[in-house]
């Protein structure tokens, strides 16, 4: 009687449709979870710009015994003696900027840029209109 022996050194097609497979599920997972972190970082970037800027505000009001910048200078009141340059804003792709009163950074364009509102009072904001990454429709930061 005559006898195989299979001596194997690779792995069998069902073998690797099977890894595949597991590649496949694991890709549909982790993909839609990593694919909003740009517009995540680009949001968390002019949050931390708003901040940035709001201190420089507060630190012009003490220095200037209680003076606002006023509305229309407020990067040449601020730069570079309390910040060095006011940043743009730069919005999630998802975020729709549209132009609004006071000092504007940046012009708005609908997808990715937005723009600073400051009332002359104290008051800043990043003008836009859009659903933050938490879902909830926001106008203004």
């Amino acid at each position: 009687m005559l006898k195989f022996h299979r001596k194997s050194k690779g792995f069998t097609l069902i073998e690797l449709m099977i890894v595949v497979a597991i590649i496949g599920i694991l890709a549909a997972i982790a993909i839609p979870r990593f694919a909003n972190l740009i517009d995540r970082a680009r949001e968390a970037r002019t949050q931390g710009n708003l901040g940035a800027i709001r201190s420089a505000l507060a630190i012009h009001y003490g220095a200037t015994d209680g003076t606002w910048p006023t509305a229309g200078n407020l990067a040449t009141e601020l730069a570079p003696t309390y910040i060095d340059v006011i940043p743009g804003v730069l919005l999630p792709a998802a975020m729709h900027g549209h132009s609004g009163a006071g000092d504007n950074t940046e012009t708005a364009v609908v997808g990715d840029t937005g723009n600073w509102y400051y009332d002359g009072a104290g008051t800043l904001n990043v003008n836009c209109t859009h659903a933050a990454s938490g879902g909830e429709l926001v106008n203004t930061w």
